[in-house]
């Protein structure tokens, strides 16, 4: 809990980390073709993030295809085909030790992004940004977990098993859990300035293809919230506003392409 509260000098610390895993995650986003393995991906994303005096990746979560789903395949050398979905995690503790954990999904083409593929992408993009619309500074645990969005019933099984959770120089306290697994998982507390929150969202039917993962990195201020992770979203894989919602009646519905700016 002493780590929760980051001070200027932190930020500082965090905003760099992010902008140099950034510009990494651009590397492996030009370089995705099909025929390369899971593995020659993730490596052009780790030589970025060391070239830039980062200091290591802590996991080795980049997937295509159906190991996408369920979440959490360790990267292997399956091969990438075409017009796959391609999910990652950073976990990057970059430059001056400070973690950037934000999450992105990709189509690996040459062809468009089928309606199955946009439409579990829309509704990770919901999920992340009603969470994230909700959080704010002196909310209890508790309340959060109440007013998170609500996983419609045939994403549930697969749902990452987190809602979103502190970070800093790794993931760490609060973690904050969806009401159901409140009771058996959950604990009290207060959201306050200064902590830097990573909201989660991970979508794909149990025993489907594919999932989408998204996640994004916040500061929570004095008056509501900060976007500290910048990397740009898929205009490809996301549903006009035009369409009715994909996660059914009561999904917040979102303009698309808005949200994250391409990094600097």
């Amino acid at each position: 809990m002493a780590r929760a509260v980051k001070s200027a000098e932190e930020l500082k610390c965090v905003k760099a980390s992010l902008r140099a895993t950034e510009r990494g995650v651009g590397a492996p986003r030009d370089a995705i073709r099909p025929g390369l393995s899971e593995a020659e991906l993730w490596s052009v994303l780790h030589q970025s993030v060391i070239v830039q005096n980062g200091d290591h990746v802590e996991t080795r979560l980049l997937n295509a295809g159906q190991r996408t789903n369920p979440w959490f395949q360790e990267t292997s050398e399956n091969v990438i085909g075409t017009n796959e979905l391609i999910a990652l995690d950073t976990d990057v503790v970059g430059c001056h030790g400070y973690d950037s954990d934000f999450s992105s999904t990709f189509h690996a083409g040459p062809g468009k992004p089928t309606q199955e593929q946009r439409t579990l992408y829309q509704v990770a993009y919901e999920q992340l940004h009603h969470n994230m619309s909700v959080l704010r500074p002196g909310m209890g645990i508790r309340d959060y977990a109440r007013e998170a969005w609500d996983i419609p019933e045939r994403y549930y099984a697969n749902r990452y098993y987190l809602s979103a959770h502190g970070c800093g120089m790794t993931g760490e306290y609060p973690y904050l859990y969806h009401e159901g697994d409140f009771p058996d998982s959950g604990y009290d507390g207060e959201i306050v300035p200064g902590m830097t929150i990573c909201v989660e969202s991970y979508i794909g039917l149990e025993g489907g293809d594919e999932g989408v993962k998204l996640e994004e990195q916040l500061l929570i201020t004095e008056t509501g919230t900060e976007a500290l992770s910048r990397f740009p979203f898929e205009e490809e894989l996301l549903i006009p506003t035009t369409s009715p919602s994909p996660a059914g009646p009561g999904a917040a519905r979102t303009t698309a392409g808005a949200g994250r700016r391409a990094p600097a």
